[in-house]
C-alpha cells in the first residue's frame, strides 16, 4: 500500500511538473497563490501584533487554508499550480534580454520580479548575480521543495509548502513590522526547506559532475555564512557549478548588507545567466528522471 501510494504520487508530481513546462502560470486574477496571497492580507489586517503569537495564529491559518485546498484538488493540478520552474526561468530570461540590448534601466525594472533588493545602483555584474542568485534559490522553492513534499505528503502536503512559502514571501522580513509577527512564517519556510536545499546541491553536483569538489566545498565552507540557511546552500552550489562568484554588498531600500562571497571566479557576466538557467533545467529533467524511476520501481513491484 504505502509503494504503491509513493509510485502514485510520483507519477502525479511528473505529471505536474509536465502542465507547468506546457502551460505555465495562470493569470494573477485566478491564480490560487495570488487568490491565497490576498487573502491571507485579509488575515493579517485582522491578526497583526507585534508579537510571536500573532505571527503564529496568523501562520496557523495559513497552514490551515493550504491543507484544505490540498485536500479538495486532484494533485497534478496542485502540482502545477506550486511549482513554477517555467515561469522563474521566463523571468530570468527577461532580465538577461534587457541586458544583452544594454538597457539597464529595463533590466533594474524586470529584476525586481525576482529579487527584493533595491536595484536602482546595480550594474552588469550585479544584475547577472541577482539572476543567478535568485534562479538558484528559486529552483529550491519553486521547483525541489514542491515536489519533495508532493511526494512525501501529497497534495495536501504541496499546498502546505506553497502556502508556507508564500506567507514567508510576505511576512517574513527582517524589518521593524516584521521582526517579531513574520519570525514563525520565516523560521517554518526554513524548516520546511532544509532538506530540499541539500538535495537541491546534490542534483546541482549530480549534473556538473567536474565541478563537484568543488561544490561541496562552497557549500560546506561558505554557505553557513549567509543569512539564510537554505538560500546560502543552493546560491552556493550554483556559483561553484559554474565557475563564478556570488553575493557581496547590497541594500534593501536604506539596509545595507554585505553578504558572504561565494563560488569560486569572476564576478558573473550576462553569458552565464544562460549558463544558470541550463543548470536548472537540467535539474529538473533529473527530477523527472527520478520520478519516473521511482513510478517504475514501485510498479514493477
Amino acid at each position: 500500500m504505502v509503494t504503491s501510494r509513493l509510485g502514485n504520487r510520483a507519477r502525479d508530481a511528473i505529471a505536474g511538473l509536465l502542465l507547468d513546462q506546457l502551460f505555465g502560470e495562470p493569470p494573477t486574477a485566478i491564480h490560487p497563490v495570488a487568490g491565497f496571497g490576498r487573502c491571507m492580507e485579509l488575515v493579517e489586517a485582522k491578526l497583526y501584533r507585534d508579537s510571536r503569537t500573532a505571527g503564529t495564529a496568523y501562520e496557523t491559518v495559513a497552514v490551515a487554508l493550504g491543507y484544505g485546498a490540498g485536500r479538495i484538488a486532484a494533485e497534478p493540478i496542485t502540482v502545477a499550480t506550486v511549482v513554477a520552474g517555467r515561469e522563474l526561468r521566463r523571468a530570468a530570461a527577461r532580465v538577461r534580454d534587457a541586458l544583452v540590448a544594454d538597457d539597464l534601466d529595463c533590466a533594474r525594472e524586470r529584476v525586481v520580479a525576482l529579487v527584493g533588493r533595491d536595484p536602482s545602483r546595480l550594474v552588469h555584474s550585479e544584475l547577472a548575480a541577482a539572476v543567478i542568485e535568485s534562479v538558484a534559490e528559486n529552483t529550491v522553492d519553486a521547483v525541489v521543495a514542491p515536489v519533495c513534499w508532493a511526494v512525501a505528503a501529497g497534495a495536501a502536503g504541496a499546498s502546505v509548502y506553497r502556502a508556507v512559502n508564500t506567507t514567508d514571501a510576505m511576512v517574513g522580513h527582517r524589518n521593524p513590522r516584521y521582526e517579531n509577527f513574520g519570525w514563525p512564517a520565516a523560521r517554518l519556510d526554513d524548516l520546511a526547506n532544509y532538506v530540499p536545499a541539500r538535495l537541491t546541491a546534490g542534483l546541482v553536483a549530480l549534473v556538473r559532475p567536474a565541478r563537484s569538489r568543488a561544490i561541496g566545498r562552497a557549500v560546506r565552507a561558505q554557505a553557513p555564512a549567509h543569512p539564510s540557511p537554505n538560500a546560502g546552500v543552493a546560491e552556493a552550489a550554483f556559483a561553484a557549478a559554474l565557475g563564478v562568484e556570488l553575493g557581496g554588498p547590497l541594500h534593501y531600500g536604506e539596509r545595507h548588507e554585505d553578504r558572504p562571497r561565494l563560488g569560486y571566479g569572476p564576478r558573473p557576466t550576462v553569458a552565464d545567466i544562460d549558463r544558470a538557467l541550463a543548470l536548472a533545467a537540467q535539474i529538473e529533467l533529473v527530477i523527472a528522471t527520478l520520478l519516473s524511476a521511482i513510478y517504475l520501481g514501485t510498479r514493477t513491484r
